[in-house]
């Protein structure tokens, strides 16, 4: 289970491994709780940022953005004033996050953003976005990036681990159409692409493209634009199978039957997530709050 790698809810506490990892690779030192405090004393003075502070809950929301940036207190300030900038900059993505709405559903109902069971060998959560598989003429991809990122949103309230070691994304691009591609605007890909590296407390670690056909470069390109050099550098499109892809960059244990996997079949990861969600409506409603006030 997903929870098997989340740290205790009361404490989040780290590991040995993790805790020199951090130390290490992410600056957090002894100084840690203190630049936390400095973070929340600037939430607090901040006219128009609505953040939480409250607890240690919010103690651990505040130091993914820290651990993101490598605990630069005046990067991580700017990073989380980005993220909830774009919350309230976009609502189609991030307002009315209600699950139980059908177009939602069916996302839900799609595993569009599927997270995998466990963390892979070095400790990163691993997400298979199987992103052409909604009929474009039924489905708006306002609709496919909020059912996301509200699984996205879940999937990290807690985790600890990813909070120190990040993401690896797959995109599957099985079923790619021209209409796929028509709904990735410039404007989509500008703002998707300002949420995974100026806005997102979350370290990517990889972007493999697979099962992607030779004129989905051209969307890439417009993805590549708008990149940093390092984030351009960690995007791949695979040649071959993807079950080469998977042999040799996913463990096996993660993985579900379908990608040659031994954790389940694809269609219980799937309901897996949709209950989640709709477990967490409660959650949801009450992180809409949280926002810039006056943009």
């Amino acid at each position: 289970m997903m929870n098997s790698d989340m740290g205790d809810a009361n404490c989040y506490p780290l590991t040995d491994e993790q805790q020199q990892y951090a130390a290490n690779v992410l600056n957090e030192r002894d100084d840690g709780p203190a630049k936390v405090q400095e973070m929340r004393e600037w939430i607090e003075k901040h006219d128009n940022l609505c953040a939480p502070i409250d607890g240690i809950v919010d103690d651990f929301t505040i130091r993914r953005f820290l651990r993101v940036c490598k605990f630069d207190v005046a990067r991580a300030k700017e990073k989380m004033y980005n993220y909830y900038a774009q919350r309230t900059i976009l609502p189609e993505w991030f307002a009315n996050r209600d699950p139980m709405i059908p177009e939602l559903q069916d996302m839900f109902k799609m595993g569009i953003f599927l997270p995998l069971q466990g963390v892979d060998d070095q400790g990163r959560i691993v997400v298979i976005l199987r992103v052409c598989i909604h009929n474009p003429a039924q489905h708006s991809i306002s609709s496919v990036l909020k059912a996301s990122l509200m699984i996205l949103d879940v999937a990290l309230k807690d985790h600890v681990s990813a909070s120190i070691y990040g993401i690896s994304a797959i995109f599957d691009m099985t079923g790619v159409t021209l209409d796929h591609g028509l709904q990735m605007t410039p404007g989509v890909v500008q703002r998707l692409v300002h949420a995974w590296q100026g806005c997102y407390p979350l370290r990517i670690q990889s972007l493999d493209f697979i099962n992607a056909p030779v004129y989905v470069n051209f969307v890439l390109n417009i993805f590549k634009s708008f990149m940093t050099k390092k984030l351009k550098s960690r995007t791949v499109v695979h040649k071959g199978t993807s079950e080469e892809f998977f042999k040799t960059k996913v463990p096996q244990r993660i993985l579900p039957l379908e990608y040659g996997g031994t954790a389940g079949l694809l269609q219980d990861l799937i309901d897996y997530w949709k209950a989640k969600i709709e477990e967490n409506i409660s959650w949801l409603e009450s992180e809409a709050q949280y926002r810039l006030i006056s943009p």
